[in-house]
């Protein structure tokens, strides 16, 4: 320790001067940010140090000189070969090493969570949040600025030297940027197919105010859709606030759900009421509970008790009771994969009995139980001893069935393989080499370039002759539209005309477009009717194409109903993204309508990201409408915006 004021600090002895150290392995910098790259310098240089955890604040975060210093102490352990956690964190928290100076500190247990966080304010607030949930840790990582070891640098470390045996399985991040997403991709997808769980909070992923955009794509697609592609390829459980993040944590530290159908025991019927809305408004289920063995249980309760489920055991129920209600659910109710209680003090009691009940049931039961403690307040003991003995605490129950949903709805990672499926590489390049000038590219190489992956095209012809395009139009057989070739927004300058049925009304629309200011000819296309589709992609720096799927129409217009993925995409992605869009139900057919053919419209999804992944100067790509109609799924129009 080195301190200019001080000979002994807590019984340890304290140097004067840097200088005076014997040599050092590790040295933790909590001084003046001035004074940081000195002192790097001199303890790589003459002491041997060969890691450092800068705790101090001061650099790039803030000025422009602050990030010169940062650097010079980057460039000086690259040149010493040293490891640097830092600068601006709270030091780093394992088995074997404490350098977190601030409070909370969380019980270390090796089957706790690891725990990486981009913040180091923002890490001490998240495990608040877990230390009162009684969520256990095995680490915590707080990387500030990660000059140089990052989140994606500790994930693989944590995923090279992964032993299933003695690491955690859960993982936990605060993510504020992400400078390598191939890196955080890989690793953390890797470290789940090891059977690792992962959840994590972005940071700073929505964009204040608003852009112009010459697509749909280009005003839906945004960093935050990236980040929404990022963590469902990997597997990765998105989460938006702290305690959310905290209690799916929680959650990952219970047996893994097997199905999505909770009983809920209760004696408290309002908390079972939300707890069911809750929970079946993001897809799960709670099932009625009926027939002989419903009716043996509820002989076994007080008068008045429910078990139709939830199972309400009134405030009067007894611990019995409780234990009794948990067993039926584990034993002899078959449709039941998953138990919540909500057990709270109506004031009358203390809770210590009902919570040992429980405390040995969670050890008992092979079907995972939520414990919902509500009454941390009234009966704070009480709860506090149940944490004790290794528990968590899911102390509202809305909370918990939202991060519930959230676990059940991320898909496992995505199989690393890229598959071709048929795409044209070689013809692909090849156009993209012939494509002279920046910007939107000519209907016929939107063509050529959607062939390329054979994505299926209606019939069309662009001309400058009005005999050519009749002739085109007789031979596809009417009726036609017709769409002005120039102006970038077609509708907006009245150059979309639909339900052409005569030559003769067709050369009217053609003479008219003309007209247009900026027309350089006129589209015509066999006119087909069906659902309309949306598929687009937009090229986002360091994570490559994310591909947007949805309803066209109003549904992407104004509801903004889309699903995002990171190209190149597997049809199990493909099947997720259509699957998670809210208007889902009408692409499966309603009211009597027919529903698409989801193999054809997936098939396309996976065609067009796969030829994303070798077209980078591709930058925006929208197909819109995409007509699915019967059995076949045509792709009507479409632009695409080239930057070489």
């Amino acid at each position: 320790m080195v301190n200019p004021k001080e000979d002994e600090v807590q019984g340890i002895k304290v140097f004067h001067d840097a200088n005076e150290l014997p040599p050092t392995e590790l040295a933790i910098l909590v001084v003046p940010a001035k004074l940081c790259p000195d002192t790097v310098e001199l303890l790589a240089r003459d002491k041997g140090t060969r890691a450092f955890i800068i705790i101090s604040a001061g650099f790039g975060e803030e000025t422009k000189a602050g990030a010169v210093m940062e650097q010079r102490i980057l460039d000086t352990c690259e040149q010493y070969g040293a490891a640097l956690i830092g600068p601006n964190c709270i030091g780093l928290l394992t088995r074997d090493h404490h350098s977190v100076f601030t409070k909370p500190i969380p019980a270390l247990n090796p089957k706790g969570v690891d725990f990486v966080s981009g913040s180091g304010a923002t890490a001490v607030f998240i495990l608040e949040s877990a230390v009162i949930k009684g969520l256990q840790f095995n680490s915590v990582w707080s990387i500030g600025n990660g000059k140089q070891i990052g989140i994606e640098d500790v994930l693989q470390y944590m995923d090279e030297h992964f032993n299933a045996e003695t690491d955690s399985l859960v993982k936990l991040l605060y993510i504020e940027n992400i400078s390598n997403p191939d890196k955080l991709l890989f690793h953390a997808s890797s470290l789940i197919r090891k059977g690792c769980r992962i959840a994590a909070i972005k940071a700073g992923s929505s964009e204040s105010g608003s852009r112009a955009a010459s697509s749909h794509t280009g005003a839906i697609a945004s960093s935050d859709a990236a980040v929404e592609a990022l963590f469902r390829k990997a597997g990765i459980v998105r989460c938006f606030s702290r305690e959310e993040l905290t209690t799916v944590g929680s959650i990952f530290t219970l047996p893994p759900l097997k199905g999505r159908n909770f009983a809920i025991v209760t004696h408290a019927g309002g908390p079972g009421v939300m707890l069911t809305d809750a929970l079946s408004k993001g897809g799960l289920n709670v099932p009625k509970i009926e027939g002989p063995m419903a009716d043996e249980l509820k002989e076994q309760l007080f008068p008045g008790s429910a078990v139709a489920n939830p199972i309400d055991i009134l405030a009067t129920g007894t611990a019995a009771q409780l234990g009794l209600a948990i067993d039926y659910c584990e034993h002899k109710f078959d449709n039941i994969d998953a138990i919540a209680v909500i057990y709270g003090t109506p004031g009358l009691s203390t809770l210590y009995e009902a919570y040992e009940t429980l405390h040995q049931k969670i050890l008992e039961c092979k079907k995972p139980i939520f414990p919902i403690l509500p009454s941390l307040h009234t009966a704070g003991p009480e709860v506090a001893e149940f944490l004790q003995k290794g528990h968590v605490n899911f102390s509202d129950e809305v909370t918990l069935a939202t991060a519930l949903s959230q676990v059940m709805n991320t898909p496992a990672p995505a199989p690393p393989e890229v598959q071709l499926y048929g795409i044209d590489i070689s013809r692909l390049n090849k156009i993209i080499f012939g494509i002279e000038e920046n910007g939107y590219v000519s209907p016929q190489t939107v063509r050529d370039i959607l062939s390329c992956a054979g994505i299926p095209l209606v019939p069309e012809l662009v001309a400058t002759s009005k005999d050519e395009l009749t002739a085109f139009a007789q031979r596809v057989g009417y009726p036609v539209v017709a769409k002005v070739v120039g102006p970038v927004h077609k509708s907006d300058v009245g150059g979309v005309a639909l339900n052409i049925r005569t030559p003769e009304h067709l050369a009217l629309e053609f003479d008219r477009m003309m007209q247009i200011p900026g027309a350089t000819g006129v589209m015509v296309q066999k006119m087909l009717r069906g659902t309309e589709l949306f598929i687009g992609a937009k090229y986002e720096e360091r994570f490559g194409h994310v591909v947007l799927c949805g309803l066209g129409g109003i549904f992407v217009e104004v509801l903004k109903d889309v699903r995002s993925g990171l190209a190149p995409l597997t049809y199990g992605e493909a099947y997720s993204m259509i699957h998670g869009l809210r208007g889902y139900k009408i692409l499966q057919g309603t009211r009597g309508q027919q529903g698409i053919n989801e193999q054809k419209y997936a098939d396309i999804i996976v065609r067009l990201s796969t030829l994303l992944r070798f077209a980078t100067e591709i930058k925006e790509i929208d197909i819109n409408p995409l007509l699915a109609d019967g059995d076949d799924v045509i792709a009507v129009d479409a632009r695409i915006l080239i930057e070489k």
